[in-house]
């Protein structure tokens, strides 16, 4: 195993969390402060949830043409280059376009890098080494508020700081080798519907992650100010989600390669209803705290878990289609998430924000009780892939 290269893409993929998770809190109390109202604040947040579907079906073409690797350093660069704009153009319809360009130039280093970080893996290990990537990608978020809450949000330190992680991710990509071959038809986005019919609960998952991780971001923040929390402890609830996300991953990890996979799967939806539908009830007790905790970990292993168990049954270009159907799922997670989210804060209840993840969570478990939720894709799937999946 080339472990090297293993650890220079996890870091450059996790230089991605740490500066979102600097920017995108930042984006969204620039935006309360310009007095937006939380429709607008998570039509915003939504957006590079488009960029998500359209980089997914540029993938398999631009890595084909131009390289996996240096696609992925252009992509970064490209990500650095649209968070810098943003400090000098702060117009909110300007912000929508940049925040499209990142959307779709970070899903390119997405797709291609968890296929790459999936193929490196060894299968006794497969479990831990996705968990680590995880527990890594989770710490990033986690210290982007943290950062953040240093840095101040006053000023536009925050966007020249997640610029600088973005350009220091591509400069770790430089002479390395190993990555997934790729042709032009890979990663086209082609086939998402068979996907979610094959393997609805993993699909699910992906879209439950996707539409939880824009939402800690976003708007949790914005929920904790509105539910009379500082500024200061708002962010901090961010922090605690991330805290939980990332602490115990790789235990999850470690699980994964040692008992039944499915039934770990199962075990993280049921936390999550559970949490989501007791944060209303708990919000402003001391128990709160442990429970955000719980609350992230419970998520980040349904993502966790819907990695191993793709990684598992693909290699190569099926491996880089598949992880494109993730980044399709992940778009539409990130897109309407946020925008039911917003709309629902606005007009129904002001804790939207974990009743709709306690929604998502009951479907999830409705969807893993099924066998036809773990299915393996006929004429995809590797036969150790199939039969570890059936466990």
């Amino acid at each position: 195993m080339r472990w090297g290269t293993y650890f220079a893409v996890c870091s450059a993929v996790i230089s991605i969390g740490l500066a979102l998770g600097v920017t995108m809190p930042l984006v969204s109390l620039r935006l309360e402060s310009w007095g937006h109202d939380a429709f607008a604040i998570g039509v915003m947040a939504a957006t590079p949830a488009v960029g998500v579907l359209l980089g997914a079906s540029l993938a398999g073409r631009l890595a084909a043409r131009v390289g996996t690797t240096r696609l992925m350093q252009l992509s970064l660069l490209c990500s650095a280059l649209s968070v810098a704009l943003l400090a000098f153009m702060q117009n909110y319809a300007l912000w929508l376009l940049l925040r499209l360009l990142i959307g779709v130039a970070l899903t390119l280093v997405f797709i291609l890098g968890e296929s790459w970080i999936n193929q490196l893996a060894v299968e006794k290990w497969r479990g831990r080494l996705v968990a680590l990537y995880g527990t890594g990608y989770a710490l990033s978020q986690l210290c982007g508020p943290l950062l953040l809450t240093a840095l101040g949000t006053a000023s536009d330190l925050g966007f020249w700081a997640g610029t600088g992680l973005l350009i220091g991710g591509s400069l770790l990509l430089v002479g390395r080798s190993g990555a997934p071959r790729v042709d032009a038809r890979s990663a086209s986005g082609r086939g998402l519907p068979a996907f979610c019919r094959r393997l609805p609960a993993i699909a699910w998952a992906v879209m439950l992650f996707a539409a939880f991780e824009a939402m800690m971001l976003t708007l949790l923040p914005i929920y904790g100010l509105r539910q009379g929390f500082s500024q200061e402890v708002a962010l901090l609830m961010v922090s605690v989600v991330v805290i939980g996300d990332a602490a115990l991953q790789l235990p999850i990890g470690l699980l994964a390669d040692s008992i039944s996979r499915r039934g770990l799967f199962r075990g993280c939806g049921v936390v999550l209803l559970g949490s989501s539908l007791a944060i209303p009830l708990l919000l402003h007790s001391p128990l709160i705290w442990p429970l955000l905790v719980l609350f992230g970990a419970s998520a980040g292993g349904l993502f966790t878990l819907a990695l191993i168990l793709i990684g598992e049954r693909y290699r190569d270009d099926e491996l880089v289609r598949a992880n494109a159907h993730v980044s399709q799922l992940w778009g539409l997670g990130c897109l309407i998430g946020p925008l039911a989210t917003g709309a629902a804060s606005q007009w129904l209840t002001g804790h939207a924000l974990p009743l709709l993840m306690a929604l998502g969570a009951a479907v999830f478990v409705v969807l893993a009780r099924r066998d036809s939720g773990f299915e393996p894709a006929p004429g995809l799937a590797a036969s150790a892939g199939e039969e570890a999946l059936r466990r």
